[in-house]
């Protein structure tokens, strides 16, 4: 012992001068004699022992405290430097305490900032986190102390002086929190100021220290710091998240008032569990398996019933996920009305990163929730409303998953119900989006009775004749979900959805709309183990045009049930053929010269596909040539006749085609054109005087045919009056009509008998030789080479006249080429007669 007082006295008396130094005002004075004071204890060589540095400690341990407001930062640096090293190697640390605190107080606890040097508060900080290990018991002494000072550096702009304060906050929790839950409510606010610090690692820090400060001290602070945690869940940095789903975890299994706080604390955890992150999803969800485990055994009695008799797993039930324990879904269950109604105005919250969390958070609620779900369907159906018509695909993707949970974990009579009446009532594509998904989620022996009811109501004209494409593409999902719930059992609305696919395939203009609408049609043949979709259509084409009844009489261009009858037709194939009363009436009904002309349009655009595909479409049974009379009658002939506008001149050009088509496709045979002849002859020939060339070349086009067909079964006088309307037509400003009219000529000369009486019909004759030689000398040689065969072909019929003819024009030619090619033609004739 005396040993030690001989060491410390020499250290002591070694280090007087230096200690009276500190006073001085000279500044290098003062740093080295702190310097000095440092290299003889802390630092001296060799080290003293401990017993020899707790004497010299107490001599100059005031001087010391009273250089930590030097003026010099340098000076300041080194005496904490030394009190720190004392306090890590003396004995009796705590004994001291009370000299430092006041000190750290008056240097860092005030309300204006004392201390300018942030190394040095860094410093002040270290040497407090230091003391707060050494003080032992007597560290509740410094609590009030403690508190000032943290109150202040937890605020501090210098990063590092945060992050010591609040390694401080979190050790005194820990060490006294008997005496810390009085007192920690202080540290809240000053911790909320760095939930948000630019660097992360801040972040992640001050959630950790919330964590312990709520963990030790008063719980009902949890109010003021959730909606800051809540923030952070939508961290950039996982580690901030995962920091959170840390705190929260803690809390939930280990805070002393966490059954206050579960409301505010389960959304926290549950949003971890959807996290993109895997390592935060899969703590959050450990977490979560902790609490419902915890949960049942501090609840052992009310789950005594539960445990002792284990319901079965449910038979449906989601695919691909782990069944939560009883614990979860009964504190979940608990809590779900304080929780579903704030997350409902979330997931519609202007934010789109609140409404996709919201949406995650909700799907995991209602796994958890199971048959509990049920006692929140009306608020969670008008939430999921509205957010599935949100613009963000994330959200809507979430709330078809939640949609699909629902059809899981509740009963088709609670909810179909309730979203039928949600249907009436806003008639959005959101609604029916929400709806397919549950039926999607639902199982096919309980939906069964509502089906029917479910389609009417998707069918119902106020939902289903929309131009809107997203309610197309909902409409087809719910068509799809039932289809694939209901497997074959879908023949009991089967109709009611072949008329809902052809539907929405009619009203479309997007081309994978009714892609996905011909799919959807045959799985619904499949599923009912028809051979084709052509079985298909032979069951329900007769029964959906005949719920039109004579509607159709009231047609216009905009009405969804004729562009429903356009789409049937064209989708329908061979199955028309069946049809064709039907057909016919609607034709002849809504193809009335009086009706509309742009729905006439319509009309003639449709009818035009079907004649042009006739084979496989009016005439697959071979019955089309039974109507063909009539269609021309009472259809295609009253719209060539001529009126004023634009669109009127549309319907001609389409009237003839169709007539032309039908010619072509051969149902118009010989006998069924007959009757019709006359009448078509005299239109076609006003026809072929249209103002718009396609009318006047197809007119041409049927004037052949027509020819072609009826042969010399014509009369022969109405045959002579008609060629003037033929030659005005080689005076067409179009060579194209022009070229096609000789092959009229040609067509037409068929027509003429064997015994054609030349002497009767001379002036007939000779005026057609002059007509057309006048065209021999066209300037263009396509048509004069068409012109020289009709006049080859009408120089059969008396030669002599059409030789003198030529001879009497050939001088008027530029070019006699085709005169003299035309007289060798004739004298070969009269050559051929006279031998």
């Amino acid at each position: 012992m005396a040993a030690v007082d001989e060491n410390s006295n020499a250290v002591l008396q070694g280090i007087a001068r230096h200690i009276n130094c500190l006073g001085e005002d000279n500044r290098n004075l003062r740093k080295k004699a702190l310097e000095s004071i440092r290299n003889d204890t802390i630092k001296r060589k060799p080290a003293l022992q401990t017993a020899d540095l707790d004497p010299i400690f107490s001599e100059i341990l005031k001087p010391l405290l009273k250089t930590f407001s030097d003026p010099v930062e340098k000076c300041r640096e080194l005496s904490i430097g030394i009190v720190h090293g004392f306090f890590e190697k003396v004995s009796d640390p705590e004994e001291r305490l009370s000299y430092v605190f006041p000190i750290l107080v008056q240097r860092l606890g005030q309300q204006e900032m004392v201390e300018t040097s942030e190394e040095i508060r860094l410093q002040l900080m270290e040497l407090m986190s230091l003391l707060i290990d050494k003080a032992g018991p007597k560290l509740p002494a410094y609590l009030e102390d403690s508190m000032k000072i943290l109150q202040r550096t937890l605020m501090d702009p210098f990063p590092d002086v945060k992050r010591e304060s609040c390694k401080c906050a979190s050790k005194i929790a820990k060490a006294i929190p008997q005496y810390f839950h009085m007192v920690s409510e202080m540290l809240i606010k000053p911790l909320q100021t760095s939930i948000t610090h630019q660097h992360s690692k801040m972040r992640v820090l001050t959630v950790t220290t919330i964590g312990d400060v709520l963990q030790y001290g008063n719980g009902k602070s949890v109010d003021q710091v959730t909606s800051h945690l809540a923030q952070r869940l939508f961290d950039q940095v996982p580690a901030v998240r995962k920091a959170v789903i840390q705190v929260v975890g803690g809390w939930l299994l280990d805070l002393p008032d966490r059954y206050s706080f579960h409301h505010k604390l389960l959304p926290l955890l549950l949003t971890g569990i959807t996290d993109e992150q895997p390592d935060v999803s899969e703590l959050a969800d450990s977490l979560w398996h902790d609490v419902g485990i915890k949960f049942e055994q501090e609840n052992e009695n009310d789950f005594k019933d539960r445990q002792d008799f284990v319901a079965p797993a449910p038979q449906h039930y989601p695919p691909n996920v782990e069944r939560p324990n009883l614990g979860c879904r009964v504190l979940l269950n608990r809590h779900a009305s304080k929780i579903l109604p704030g997350l409902m105005r979330d997931i519609c919250d202007w934010v789109v990163e609140t409404r996709v969390k919201s949406a995650q958070l909700l799907k995991t609620l209602l796994l958890n929730l199971e048959e509990y779900t049920m006692q929140h369907i009306e608020l969670l159906l008008n939430g999921l409303y509205r957010a599935s018509v949100d613009d963000e695909k994330r959200v809507v993707a979430d709330v078809e998953k939640s949609a699909e949970l629902i059809g899981y974990f509740v009963k088709p009579e609670v909810w179909v119900k309730l979203t039928l009446i949600g249907l009436r009532a806003s008639q959005s594509h959101g609604n029916v989006l929400v709806m397919a998904a549950i039926i999607r989620g639902s199982q096919a022996s309980q939906m069964l009775p509502y089906v029917s009811d479910i389609c009417a109501a998707v069918s119902n004209p106020d939902i289903c004749h929309t131009i809107q494409t997203p309610m197309h593409v909902e409409l087809l999902k719910c068509a799809e979900a039932l289809l694939k719930v209901l497997g074959s059992e879908v023949k009991v609305i089967s109709q009611q959805l072949f008329n809902l696919i052809i539907t929405v395939m009619a009203l479309t203009s997007e081309q994978q709309v009714r892609e996905k609408g011909v799919q959807l049609l045959s799985e619904l043949s499949t599923a009912q183990g028809q051979g084709s979709v052509s079985e298909l259509f032979q069951q329900h084409t007769r029964p959906l045009l005949s719920s039109y009844g004579d509607s159709y009489i009231t047609w216009s261009q905009h009405s969804a049930e004729r562009q429903i009858f356009d789409t049937l037709l064209l989708e329908a194939g061979p199955v028309v053929g069946d049809l064709l009363p039907e057909i016919a009436a609607i034709f002849t009904c809504c193809l009335n010269p009086d009706k509309d002309a742009e729905m006439r349009l319509k009309f003639f655009a449709l009818l035009s596909r079907l004649v042009m595909t006739a084979a496989t479409t009016l005439d697959s049974k071979n019955r089309f040539g039974e109507f063909s009379q009539s269609f021309v009658k009472d259809i295609i002939l009253p719209n060539c006749v001529w009126r004023a506008g634009r669109v009127a001149g549309a319907i001609r050009t389409t009237a003839v085609s169709c007539l032309w088509a039908m010619l072509q496709s051969g149902v118009l045979t010989k006998d069924k054109l007959e009757p019709v002849a006359e009448e078509l002859i005299t239109q076609i020939i006003t026809a072929m005087d249209d103002d718009n060339k396609s009318t006047r070349l197809i007119s041409c086009r049927v004037m052949t045919r027509t020819f072609d067909t009826m042969g010399q079964s014509l009369d022969q006088d109405r045959l002579h009056n008609l060629y003037p309307e033929l030659l005005k037509r080689l005076d067409d400003s179009s060579d194209e009509i022009r070229v096609m009219v000789t092959k009229t000529f040609l067509a037409y000369f068929d027509c003429f008998r064997g015994d054609y009486e030349v002497g009767l019909y001379r002036a007939h004759l000779e005026a057609m030789y002059k007509g057309l030689l006048v065209h021999l000398d066209d300037p263009e040689a396509k048509i004069q080479e068409a012109v020289l065969k009709v006049l080859e072909r009408v120089g059969q019929i008396h030669p002599g006249m059409l030789l003198q003819e030529v001879e009497g024009v050939k001088h008027k030619h530029r070019n006699s080429k085709y005169c003299d090619r035309l007289i060798q033609y004739a004298q070969s004739l009269l050559s051929a007669k006279s031998s």
